[in-house]
């Protein structure tokens, strides 16, 4: 490296450090200028046994009551904060701040912002890369799984054409959310990234959350209308084939708009966090309550139509029945494994290894449902095997054939080849002999070889 590139590496990182000062150096004051007009615009009267709104120099803190501690999460001014991490402040029962003993000043404990800072950047890294292969394996496995659908429509006889149109776009929407989430994580890994210039940007970022929100509630509504189609076709209009799909466009993508809004505004209200990540807040369940409750609707539907065939089978044994008990399986047994995340979700546990392991199981969950939903639905479908089995066979007996027709025509190629020089041979060769096989070879007719013919 020259001289020059140094002095311009220099500058560069002068200049972005520069930025950053100055950037950290606005939001606080920013803050600051917030909590000093919020303290003017309070109550000029103060209330008893409480510890009075105070800025500590980072962070601006409400009223506390008396023997109590508040609480606030850790500002993103520097990069080795952790916003996930709390931040303390203790009223004493005086009704005043806690003073350190050493420094006899008024203390704020930030200790916790950046005490697990390298264990927790290697986990989020970890952490990162499990979600960046998660969705790319759900992408890639519901696109094959797409093509495959598509490519084999006119093959498969399990699914009626309604049924159909709901496979597809449940497929879809979890193809959707999986490429949405794959662009967020990994333009989150590049900050360079102009999807990642744009989530930098609170309300960018709030909005991108808002949309990630609203898509994971369609994927799991378009799965209860899943249930839902099959539940009338089965059970109610035993096996009915005319309904409108419009009622299930409504459901699957206009239901979960309206948790998804209501959330958005509970939001900015009262817990307007940092792009609304932390899951500190019984604010989400205003998203995961519809979704739980969609889950067991859709648990109850699909339980109740394996009842009602496995009656069907046992009277009639009609094969109908049998295909569908086939199509129902495969929902029965992904509902309650797309549905784990929300059972374990409120026992997150204490301690920095246990949360650990959470996080690990938690991404998991999410991050590879679309790679579950095509296996179960597509991969794992026994009659797709078959026709994939079937048409591998074909493929085989055809290229078989057409292998063994094209070592026919060289092996002709060959031997005719053979055979003029042979004759060449005999030709232009004085042989001693004036006979073969009894015939003078003057006498010998010349036998030509037609293309395509095999000479025996």
């Amino acid at each position: 490296m020259t001289g020059n590139d140094t002095d311009n590496e220099i500058e560069r990182k002068s200049v972005e450090l520069s930025n950053t000062i100055g950037f950290t150096r606005e939001k606080v004051m920013i803050a600051q200028y917030e909590c000093y007009q919020k303290i003017m615009q309070g109550p000029t009267i103060r209330q008893e046994r409480t510890c009075s709104m105070t800025w500590d120099g980072w962070l601006c803190w409400d009223d506390t009551p008396v023997g109590t501690v508040a609480v606030q999460h850790c500002p993103d001014y520097y990069k080795d904060f952790d916003p996930s991490e709390k931040v303390t402040k203790i009223c004493d029962e005086e009704g005043k701040w806690f003073q350190h003993p050493e420094s006899k000043r008024i203390w704020t404990n930030y200790t916790q912002c950046n005490a697990y800072t390298k264990e927790k950047l290697r986990t989020a890294m970890n952490l990162f890369y499990l979600a960046v292969i998660g969705h790319g394996l759900s992408v890639a496995s519901l696109l094959i799984s797409l093509g495959i659908f598509f490519y084999f429509n006119n093959h498969c006889t399990i699914l009626a054409a309604p049924y159909k149109s709901l496979h597809y776009i449940f497929f879809w929407q979890n193809h959707l959310h999986g490429c949405l989430l794959l662009q967020f994580v990994c333009d989150r890994g590049n900050p360079q990234a102009l999807f990642c210039v744009f989530l930098s940007v609170q309300i960018g970022c709030k909005i991108s959350q808002f949309i990630h929100l609203y898509l994971m509630g369609c994927n799991y509504f378009w799965m209860l209308c899943e249930g839902i189609y099959l539940h009338t076709l089965i059970v109610v209009a035993v096996f009915a084939e005319k309904q409108h799909l419009l009622w299930y466009y409504l459901l699957g993508w206009g239901f979960p708009l309206i948790p998804a809004t209501i959330h958005a505004i509970a939001r900015s209200i009262y817990y307007n966090d940092n792009c609304w990540i932390s899951s500190d807040t019984f604010l989400l369940y205003i998203i995961h309550g519809p979704i739980c409750a969609a889950l067991l609707v859709n648990l109850f539907f699909l339980l109740n139509i394996v009842r009602v065939l496995i009656t069907k089978l046992k009277v009639t044994h009609r094969a109908e029945s049998n295909l569908y008990m086939k199509a129902v399986r495969a929902t029965l047994i992904l509902v309650p494994l797309l549905g784990i995340q929300f059972v374990l979700f409120p026992w997150k546990p204490d301690g920095q290894n246990g949360e650990e392991v959470y996080e690990y199981v938690m991404h998991i969950l999410m991050h590879y449902q679309g790679l579950l939903v095509a296996t179960i639905f597509c991969f794992f479908n026994g009659e797709v095997q078959a026709i994939l089995k079937r048409h591998w066979m074909q493929y085989k007996i055809q290229f078989g054939n057409s292998l063994s027709h094209s070592e026919g025509l060289r092996s002709t190629s060959c031997t005719g080849t053979s055979i003029t020089e042979v004759q060449g041979g005999l030709y232009n060769h004085e042989s001693n002999s004036d006979h073969l096989n009894g015939k003078n070879f003057n006498d010998i007719e010349p036998i030509g070889l037609k293309t395509g013919e095999t000479y025996t």
